[in-house]
């Protein structure tokens, strides 16, 4: 079955004007919440073997590259910014092949076949892809009959952007996690910018958590395990820093999520 076509009504989604900004945040081999939570969560989820082939869909720089061929899997990388996908291939080129791409619609790409690979990852690239279902169904679509797909992502629980944020509760002495909207789908806008006389911003698309779980299951794509993962990368001061150390390592900042093609 071929991803249903979405050219026509939905927004773009490149980070291609933000590329330059996005490159110096990110770096050679990521972000230090990549480097340290977010690619080894994914690692773990995905247990890449010797000789699978596997498909990192919104891979910005590459950074997936190296612990996959490491595993002994080849690796393929898509994404919509010509200028991230420079950069992947400038350094990581000869850890796997990079091509540009939407994510949403695979069928395009001459050099991707239907059923082929043998795992899918999102590596903090879902929440930039709207719609979600032609996101995943084009996943699905790559993925051979019993193959996985791993999503790593914000918790959309506890992390909506503009609308949860951290709260302090002196009576209790309590730092806190307020969410002021959760079960509402939004298109959030991020980060301006203005390049080549066109101005506009980025936009992150907040998903209730039910809305993934049943995309996956209308794509063929059965969950079978999930992680939460806190933040527990800060070192921690002043008279607070025991409450802002415990909700840290309560209220997670990654989700992440594990399905396999049931046919």
């Amino acid at each position: 079955m071929k991803p249903k076509s979405h050219r026509k009504s939905n927004p773009k989604t490149s980070w291609e004007p933000l590329s330059q900004w996005y490159d110096g945040w990110m770096g050679q081999d990521g972000s230090r919440h990549h480097r340290q939570l977010a690619i080894p969560a994914v690692l773990e989820l995905l247990d890449a073997q010797s000789g699978e082939r596997i498909l990192d869909l919104g891979c910005g720089q590459g950074v997936l590259a190296a612990p996959i061929q490491q595993a002994g899997a080849a690796y393929t990388g898509i994404d919509l910014s010509r200028s991230l996908i420079r950069i992947a291939r400038k350094r990581h080129g000869k850890r796997g092949r990079f091509l540009v791409g939407d994510a949403r619609a695979l069928d395009d790409l001459p050099q991707i076949e239907a059923q082929s690979f043998d795992a899918v990852v999102f590596l903090l690239s879902i929440q930039d892809m709207q719609p979600l279902d032609a996101a995943l169904r084009a996943a699905a679509w790559a993925l051979r009959p019993s193959g996985r797909l791993v999503i790593l992502m914000t918790h959309p629980c506890f992390r909506i952007p503009r609308q949860s944020g951290w709260g302090w509760d002196g009576n209790r002495k309590l730092q806190f996690r307020r969410v002021d909207r959760y079960l509402t789908p939004l298109q959030v806008p991020l980060k301006a910018y203005a390049q080549d006389g066109t101005k506009g911003v980025s936009r992150s698309f907040h998903r209730p958590l039910q809305a993934y779980i049943n995309a996956l299951g209308e794509c063929g794509l059965l969950l079978d395990r999930i992680c939460e993962i806190p933040s527990d990368l800060k070192q921690y001061r002043g008279e607070r820093r025991k409450a802002k150390k415990r909700a840290d390592e309560e209220i997670p900042l990654f989700l992440g999520i594990r399905a396999w093609k049931t046919s």
